[in-house]
């Protein structure tokens, strides 16, 4: 059995974003080249064997929601949008993003989430101050749980 989930993300965002981070964001979702400095999740820890077989950790950037094409596990396909938003006015973006994550990535994404909750519209947020980013499902479940955004934490599945 795999530990694959699905991640679903549906969002307006509606706060300004700088350049940078919409160039960084662009690559996190596969639309854009990497940029020289990241600035939203700054660190890609990786352990791999020097030449002396010894662990030693290096840093290996790569985009957290850029899969696209067809999807292993979960069925369907894997894709990523940004498009701007003309009816909320400049500076607003909307966003879908299909991926399948393994649990083993969910803190690094999970960064990348709670940026993206902090710039989400307000439809997406609750009273008690969360932020309602799409959803999640394990691959084998027919059912999906919100992905929620809390204090700054993702509220993963358990």
């Amino acid at each position: 059995m795999a530990d694959i989930f699905e991640l679903m993300l549906t969002l307006d965002l509606h706060d300004a974003i700088s350049e940078e981070e919409l160039a960084e964001l662009r690559w996190h979702l596969g639309l854009g080249p990497k940029p020289e400095i990241l600035r939203i999740v700054t660190g890609f820890p990786l352990v791999v064997e020097d030449d002396h077989g010894e662990p030693v950790i290096q840093d290996h950037p790569e985009p957290l929601l850029g899969c696209d094409g067809e999807a292993s596990k979960v069925g369907g396909a894997l894709v990523s949008v940004l498009l701007p938003r003309q009816r909320t006015g400049p500076g607003a973006w909307a966003l879908t993003s299909r991926q399948e994550i393994h649990p083993d990535d969910f803190e690094r994404t999970g960064e990348l989430l709670s940026w993206l909750a902090s710039k989400a519209g307000d439809f997406h947020r609750h009273p008690d101050g969360s932020v309602s980013l799409g959803w999640t499902r394990f691959c084998e479940e027919p059912q999906s749980e919100p992905l929620v955004v809390r204090d700054g934490a993702v509220i993963w599945p358990s």
